[in-house]
Protein backbone atom coordinates (compact mmCIF):
# COMPACT_ATOMS: atom_id res chain seq x y z
CA UNK A 1 0.00 0.00 0.00
CA UNK A 2 1.53 3.45 -0.86
CA UNK A 3 2.04 5.57 1.90
CA UNK A 4 1.87 2.42 4.35
CA UNK A 5 4.66 2.65 7.20
CA UNK A 6 6.66 -0.81 6.94
CA UNK A 7 8.36 -2.22 9.94
CA UNK A 8 12.48 -2.14 9.52
CA UNK A 9 13.62 -5.91 9.29
CA UNK A 10 17.14 -4.29 9.32
CA UNK A 11 19.46 -5.08 12.60
CA UNK A 12 19.65 -1.92 14.93
CA UNK A 13 22.17 -1.65 17.34
CA UNK A 14 23.31 -5.58 16.68
CA UNK A 15 19.73 -6.98 17.36
CA UNK A 16 17.33 -7.89 14.98
CA UNK A 17 13.67 -6.65 14.96
CA UNK A 18 12.76 -9.84 16.58
CA UNK A 19 15.03 -9.85 18.92
CA UNK A 20 14.26 -6.33 20.10
CA UNK A 21 10.80 -7.30 20.19
CA UNK A 22 11.50 -10.08 22.51
CA UNK A 23 13.15 -7.42 24.75
CA UNK A 24 10.55 -5.12 25.09
CA UNK A 25 7.56 -7.86 26.04
CA UNK A 26 10.42 -8.98 28.64
CA UNK A 27 10.55 -5.62 29.66
CA UNK A 28 6.88 -5.23 29.75
CA UNK A 29 6.55 -8.51 31.76
CA UNK A 30 8.68 -7.63 34.03
CA UNK A 31 7.27 -4.32 34.61
CA UNK A 32 3.83 -5.82 35.65
CA UNK A 33 5.15 -8.45 37.92
CA UNK A 34 6.56 -6.01 39.91
CA UNK A 35 3.47 -4.04 40.16
CA UNK A 36 1.10 -6.76 40.12
CA UNK A 37 3.19 -8.82 42.31
CA UNK A 38 4.29 -6.33 45.12
CA UNK A 39 2.47 -3.17 45.09
CA UNK A 40 0.14 -1.91 44.12
CA UNK A 41 -1.13 -5.17 42.41
CA UNK A 42 -3.11 -5.88 39.58
CA UNK A 43 -6.01 -4.19 40.46
CA UNK A 44 -4.66 -0.70 41.14
CA UNK A 45 -2.17 -1.07 38.19
CA UNK A 46 -2.79 0.71 34.54
CA UNK A 47 -1.29 0.33 31.31
CA UNK A 48 0.75 3.96 31.57
CA UNK A 49 2.51 2.53 34.94
CA UNK A 50 3.49 -0.79 33.41
CA UNK A 51 4.80 1.04 30.37
CA UNK A 52 6.26 4.06 33.15
CA UNK A 53 8.17 1.12 34.86
CA UNK A 54 9.18 -0.38 31.58
CA UNK A 55 10.84 2.40 30.14
CA UNK A 56 8.49 2.00 26.59
CA UNK A 57 5.61 3.68 25.53
CA UNK A 58 1.67 2.99 25.53
CA UNK A 59 2.11 1.96 21.75
CA UNK A 60 4.95 -0.79 22.49
CA UNK A 61 2.75 -1.92 24.57
CA UNK A 62 -0.43 -2.62 22.50
CA UNK A 63 1.81 -3.89 20.38
CA UNK A 64 2.52 -7.03 22.40
CA UNK A 65 -0.69 -7.13 24.50
CA UNK A 66 -4.48 -6.26 24.04
CA UNK A 67 -4.89 -4.63 27.91
CA UNK A 68 -3.50 -5.71 31.78
CA UNK A 69 -5.18 -9.02 31.99
CA UNK A 70 -3.43 -10.17 28.99
CA UNK A 71 -0.21 -9.41 30.98
CA UNK A 72 -1.29 -11.22 33.79
CA UNK A 73 -2.68 -14.28 32.07
CA UNK A 74 1.25 -14.67 30.42
CA UNK A 75 2.36 -14.13 33.76
CA UNK A 76 0.01 -16.90 35.18
CA UNK A 77 0.96 -19.25 32.18
CA UNK A 78 4.34 -18.37 32.16
CA UNK A 79 4.78 -19.33 36.25
CA UNK A 80 3.15 -22.80 35.77
CA UNK A 81 5.01 -23.65 32.61
CA UNK A 82 8.46 -22.97 34.53
CA UNK A 83 6.90 -25.34 37.37
CA UNK A 84 5.85 -27.91 35.04
CA UNK A 85 9.28 -28.05 33.59
CA UNK A 86 11.06 -28.53 36.76
CA UNK A 87 8.33 -31.16 37.82
CA UNK A 88 8.81 -33.19 34.97
CA UNK A 89 12.49 -33.27 35.03
CA UNK A 90 12.34 -34.24 38.68
CA UNK A 91 10.09 -36.79 37.98
CA UNK A 92 12.23 -38.06 35.10
CA UNK A 93 15.81 -37.90 37.23
CA UNK A 94 13.65 -40.16 40.19
CA UNK A 95 11.78 -42.52 37.11
CA UNK A 96 13.09 -45.61 39.19
CA UNK A 97 12.60 -44.56 42.81
CA UNK A 98 9.24 -44.93 44.80
CA UNK A 99 6.19 -42.50 44.92
CA UNK A 100 7.26 -41.05 47.99
CA UNK A 101 10.76 -40.53 46.95
CA UNK A 102 9.22 -38.98 43.41
CA UNK A 103 6.53 -36.80 45.49
CA UNK A 104 9.22 -35.45 47.35
CA UNK A 105 11.51 -34.83 44.46
CA UNK A 106 8.98 -33.24 42.37
CA UNK A 107 7.36 -31.09 44.28
CA UNK A 108 10.31 -29.61 45.74
CA UNK A 109 11.58 -28.84 42.57
CA UNK A 110 7.84 -27.37 41.97
CA UNK A 111 7.47 -25.23 44.92
CA UNK A 112 11.59 -23.99 44.47
CA UNK A 113 10.40 -22.72 40.96
CA UNK A 114 7.16 -21.33 42.13
CA UNK A 115 8.37 -19.81 45.43
CA UNK A 116 11.61 -18.33 44.24
CA UNK A 117 10.10 -14.93 43.67
CA UNK A 118 7.59 -13.73 46.48
CA UNK A 119 6.04 -11.43 44.26
CA UNK A 120 4.89 -14.71 41.44
CA UNK A 121 4.07 -16.24 44.41
CA UNK A 122 0.57 -13.34 44.53
CA UNK A 123 0.44 -13.08 41.12
CA UNK A 124 -0.44 -16.89 40.48
CA UNK A 125 -2.23 -17.58 43.48
CA UNK A 126 -3.75 -13.96 44.52
CA UNK A 127 -3.85 -11.64 42.02
CA UNK A 128 -5.87 -14.00 39.04
CA UNK A 129 -8.60 -14.75 41.46
CA UNK A 130 -11.69 -13.54 40.09
CA UNK A 131 -10.30 -11.21 37.65
CA UNK A 132 -12.70 -11.87 34.88
CA UNK A 133 -14.89 -15.43 33.75
CA UNK A 134 -12.39 -16.35 31.68
CA UNK A 135 -9.55 -15.69 33.52
CA UNK A 136 -11.16 -17.95 36.13
CA UNK A 137 -11.87 -20.74 33.91
CA UNK A 138 -7.91 -20.52 32.72
CA UNK A 139 -7.02 -20.88 36.17
CA UNK A 140 -9.48 -23.72 37.14
CA UNK A 141 -7.94 -25.20 34.27
CA UNK A 142 -4.50 -24.82 35.52
CA UNK A 143 -5.16 -26.23 38.75
CA UNK A 144 -6.80 -29.14 37.06
CA UNK A 145 -3.98 -29.61 35.09
CA UNK A 146 -2.01 -30.15 38.27
CA UNK A 147 -4.20 -32.20 39.99
CA UNK A 148 -4.71 -34.60 37.28
CA UNK A 149 -0.12 -34.91 36.75
CA UNK A 150 -0.68 -35.85 40.64
CA UNK A 151 -3.31 -38.28 40.02
CA UNK A 152 -1.43 -40.06 37.14
CA UNK A 153 1.54 -40.10 39.92
CA UNK A 154 -1.21 -41.79 42.36
CA UNK A 155 -1.92 -44.39 39.24
CA UNK A 156 1.27 -45.36 38.83
CA UNK A 157 1.80 -46.02 42.61
CA UNK A 158 -1.69 -48.35 42.88
CA UNK A 159 -0.72 -49.96 39.72
CA UNK A 160 2.94 -51.24 41.95
CA UNK A 161 1.31 -52.02 44.90
CA UNK A 162 2.56 -48.81 46.68
CA UNK A 163 -0.58 -47.32 48.08
CA UNK A 164 -4.32 -49.05 48.53
CA UNK A 165 -6.49 -48.46 45.43
CA UNK A 166 -8.82 -45.78 46.14
CA UNK A 167 -10.53 -42.50 44.52
CA UNK A 168 -8.17 -39.91 45.37
CA UNK A 169 -9.57 -36.91 43.76
CA UNK A 170 -10.71 -35.02 46.41
CA UNK A 171 -7.52 -36.10 48.14
CA UNK A 172 -5.00 -34.43 45.79
CA UNK A 173 -7.77 -31.01 45.06
CA UNK A 174 -7.14 -30.80 48.61
CA UNK A 175 -3.70 -30.64 48.56
CA UNK A 176 -3.12 -28.90 45.97
CA UNK A 177 -5.34 -26.14 47.90
CA UNK A 178 -3.07 -26.57 50.90
CA UNK A 179 -0.26 -25.46 48.24
CA UNK A 180 -1.51 -22.40 47.05
CA UNK A 181 -2.72 -21.04 50.71
CA UNK A 182 0.32 -22.04 52.55
CA UNK A 183 2.93 -21.23 49.96
CA UNK A 184 1.20 -17.72 49.71
CA UNK A 185 1.17 -17.31 53.32
CA UNK A 186 4.53 -18.22 53.88
CA UNK A 187 6.28 -15.73 50.98
CA UNK A 188 3.73 -13.13 52.77
CA UNK A 189 5.48 -13.41 55.97
CA UNK A 190 2.23 -14.58 57.95
CA UNK A 191 4.08 -17.84 58.77
CA UNK A 192 7.64 -18.00 60.39
CA UNK A 193 9.40 -20.60 58.65
CA UNK A 194 12.25 -22.03 56.40
CA UNK A 195 10.67 -23.05 52.51
CA UNK A 196 12.28 -26.01 53.43
CA UNK A 197 10.12 -26.61 56.62
CA UNK A 198 7.06 -25.22 54.54
CA UNK A 199 7.84 -28.27 51.72
CA UNK A 200 8.42 -30.95 54.14
CA UNK A 201 5.11 -29.74 56.44
CA UNK A 202 3.22 -30.27 52.48
CA UNK A 203 4.53 -33.31 51.42
CA UNK A 204 3.84 -35.17 54.81
CA UNK A 205 0.06 -33.87 54.47
CA UNK A 206 0.05 -35.45 50.45
CA UNK A 207 2.38 -38.62 51.79
CA UNK A 208 -0.09 -39.47 54.90
CA UNK A 209 -3.31 -38.61 52.62
CA UNK A 210 -2.51 -40.92 50.22
CA UNK A 211 -1.14 -43.83 52.54
CA UNK A 212 -4.43 -43.97 55.04
CA UNK A 213 -6.60 -46.80 54.27
CA UNK A 214 -10.21 -46.75 53.03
Amino acid sequence: MPGAARRSTRPYGGKSPEERRAERRRRLLDAALQLFGDEPGYRASSVAAVCARADLSTRQFYEEFRNLEDVLVQLHREGNARAAEAAAEALARAADAGYAERAVEAFRAYARVVADDPRRVRVMFVEVVGVSADLERRRLETRRTWAELVLAEVKLAIERGEVPSRDYRLTVHAFISAVNGLLYDWSAGYIQATLDEVLDELVTILVGAIERQG
